[in-house]
């Protein structure tokens, strides 16, 4: 049986308090990061295939079925804002399209074919690599889009939750992060989708330090969006400079980005 699919370690659940459940939850929660730390070396052969293609002009596509699709759309859409890369550097394409980001799509996960058509939108091309999430590994919908990726030559990783699966073998760079039963049998939105969360946080985040948009420890190139983000980019440039907190202010209104001004305010320092 798969891992995601045993029995619970714990029973007569309606019984309890919410204060045993909650404890019990918390307790299964804190094994996943120790998990995902023994998956480590796989991720870090994954990344470094990834950024050589992605320093080349490459784009990065995360595929997959419900929980596992959602958790790609959000890493997906957070690279943007984060980083102030273009929408279409890292994608994320959930089995049944944007609506199923809401709402189950009945079936979706099961068409060995879709993955590949959608895919094609984006004109996905040797250059790009393409990561398959399923807490299963065994998806249809992922298993289609993985096998006609490595049929067109592009990279292919994945991330599942059990050991041993028909996804991992069919991978370039299988990342495979088995968390144990979940709390709800088979709920693997808990356990497996927080583990998947993690290693998406890995990949993106280091893909875009290596890439170049962080300086030291800070978003230089995130998109100045809202107030909040706007006095994070003057404190961010008054710990990068001798700037003052007016200065700082006067310089992002005239570059609009925290990069541009860190680079001016340089430049003027310089001459």
């Amino acid at each position: 049986m798969k891992i995601t699919e045993q029995d619970s370690l714990y029973d007569d659940l309606q019984d309890k308090s919410i204060h045993e459940i909650l404890k019990e939850i918390n307790q299964e929660d804190k094994k996943v990061a120790f998990c995902v730390e023994r998956s480590v070396p796989q991720i870090k052969a994954a990344v470094e295939a990834i950024y050589e293609r992605m320093e080349r002009g490459g784009r990065l596509f995360y595929i997959g079925a419900g929980t596992s699709g959602r958790l790609g759309i959000v890493d997906a859409a957070e690279c943007p804002p984060t980083f102030g890369v273009s929408n279409d550097l890292v994608i994320g394409i959930i089995a049944g399209g944007d609506t199923a980001v809401r709402k189950a799509i009945e079936g979706a996960e099961d068409n060995t074919q879709q993955a590949w058509i959608d895919l094609q939108q984006y004109h996905i091309q040797v250059m790009d690599s393409l990561i398959g999430i399923s807490a299963s590994g065994t998806t249809p919908y992922v298993l289609g889009g993985l096998e006609q990726a490595q049929k067109h030559n592009i990279l292919t990783s994945c991330i599942t939750n059990n050991l041993n699966t028909p996804l991992a073998k069919l991978a370039d760079y299988p990342i495979e992060v088995p968390v144990g039963p979940e709390y709800l049998t088979g709920s693997t939105r808990m356990k497996a989708g927080t583990a998947q969360k993690m290693v998406l946080n890995m990949i993106s985040t280091s893909l875009m330090i290596k890439l170049g948009h962080v300086f030291g420890n800070q978003m230089i190139d995130m998109q100045l969006t809202n107030e909040k983000l706007k006095n994070r980019a003057i404190r961010m440039l008054m710990k990068l400079t001798s700037m003052n907190e007016n200065t700082a202010l006067e310089y992002l209104q005239q570059y609009k980005s925290v990069r541009k001004a860190y680079f001016a305010w340089q430049k003027e320092i310089t001459k």
